[in-house]
């Protein structure tokens, strides 16, 4: 893979990505991405917490250079940043899921696949040679549970997330106003939006129509309406992750399980009771609880009392190479993205990928450098 093929030095911020995104695809696709629940302070606080994160830099030492590689899980990845779950990514990009997961393939870096993706299982096994994550939403029965743990064990997917922080539907009112919310609906509104953005449409239509739950197609009934398909969806999954569900996957899945959205040290030592090998400190990107805190706040608690019990990784808030960074030094092992890959595809289709990896990396590798750390494990010596 050709760096000057990829990188596109128009779009070198996240912030350049997010505005070509939101010029090239409808509005509600973009504000699915985009928006938070409630009044989106949540989402503001993440990212502005992060950033109040300092940095020691050490100047006059010698220095050797930085290198990014992380082991995780027993798998040594290229940078310390992975591409978090997302659902529906189709609708924000034709063929996003896909595109996603070999970009992250060619780059060394873990790749999650959610249950409401839009690309199957299988799919993204066969793109990644079974090297990918897979999120579990929780369904609310074992038969269906089981066949959906068989068939990611079977692609060889070893790395298991479950979920804690949806435990109900949340309020985004910007969903609800575009007809996301469940059952969703096309308003008229919409589709004067896609007529608005020829280029996403052309490309939906390429790529098959509009997309579909893929992972669960095998479950869905035949013929279903959007309303009848939102209301099976809403029965399908019971959200509230308990430790009476976590037993059973436990001694189901032989592979690694990640507990995601864990943000206090209760759940915490439930997930440790329970085996589980690691937990991503999460608020889901500011798009449940509006009233909670950052999730660098609770990390920093976390890392305190659980550092080397259990992996500690951490999503929300995180956006470009400065906050993997600052994450990092706070203590995270590892860290995820959901909204800043989807950016750099919408901004630039098939290689949006490539270029949004290809960024963080540079943006991670300067702030190493500059601050004269050699080991992403020796951040936490550069924190203030």
């Amino acid at each position: 893979m050709s760096e000057k093929e990829y990188f596109n030095s128009k779009y070198p911020s996240v912030e350049a990505l997010r505005r070509k995104a939101k010029s090239r695809t409808p509005g509600f696709a973009f504000d699915y991405l985009d928006g938070g629940c409630f009044s989106e302070v949540n989402l503001s606080r993440n990212a502005d917490d992060l950033r109040s994160v300092q940095l020691k830099p050490w100047y006059l030492r010698d220095y050797k250079g930085a290198s990014q590689e992380t082991e995780l899980f027993g798998k040594t990845y290229s940078a310390p940043f992975g591409v978090a779950p997302v659902g529906l990514q189709g609708l924000m990009w034709p063929k996003s899921c896909e595109i996603l997961a070999q970009a992250a393939k060619d780059h060394n870096i873990p790749f999650t696949l959610s249950t409401v993706g839009t690309a199957s299982i299988e799919t993204i096994a066969e793109i990644t040679e079974g090297d990918f994550w897979f999120q579990l939403y929780h369904p609310a029965q074992d038969e269906l549970r089981d066949k959906l743990l068989d068939r990611a064990w079977d692609a060889g997917c070893r790395t298991l997330v479950i979920l804690a922080d949806t435990p109900t539907f949340a309020y985004r009112p910007k969903e609800i106003k575009n007809g996301l919310s469940i059952p969703p609906k096309m308003t008229i509104k919409n589709m004067v939006q896609t007529t608005l953005n020829p280029t996403w449409s052309f490309s939906q239509l390429a790529a098959g129509g509009m997309p579909e739950f893929k992972t669960m197609k095998p479950y869905i009934p035949a013929g279903l309406s959007m309303k009848h398909l939102g209301l099976f969806m809403n029965k399908t999954f019971s959200g509230r992750l308990t430790e009476a569900k976590i037993a059973p996957i436990r001694d189901k899945w032989k592979g690694n399980i990640v507990v995601k959205g864990i943000v206090n040290p209760e759940d915490a030592a439930i997930a440790i009771k329970h085996g589980i090998e690691g937990m991503i400190v999460s608020n889901h990107g500011g798009r449940q609880l509006d009233r909670g805190q950052s999730t660098i706040v609770p990390l920093k608690e976390l890392v305190s009392e659980f550092k080397g019990k259990i992996k500690i990784m951490m999503d929300s808030g995180i956006r470009n190479g400065a906050d993997v960074a600052s994450s990092l030094a706070c203590g995270a092992d590892f860290t995820f993205m959901g909204r800043t890959p989807m950016y750099g595809v919408m901004a630039l289709g098939k290689y949006g990928g490539h270029h949004t990896f290809e960024m963080l990396k540079k943006q991670l590798q300067q702030n190493m450098e500059q601050i004269g750390c050699e080991k992403v494990e020796d951040l936490p010596k550069h924190l203030i």
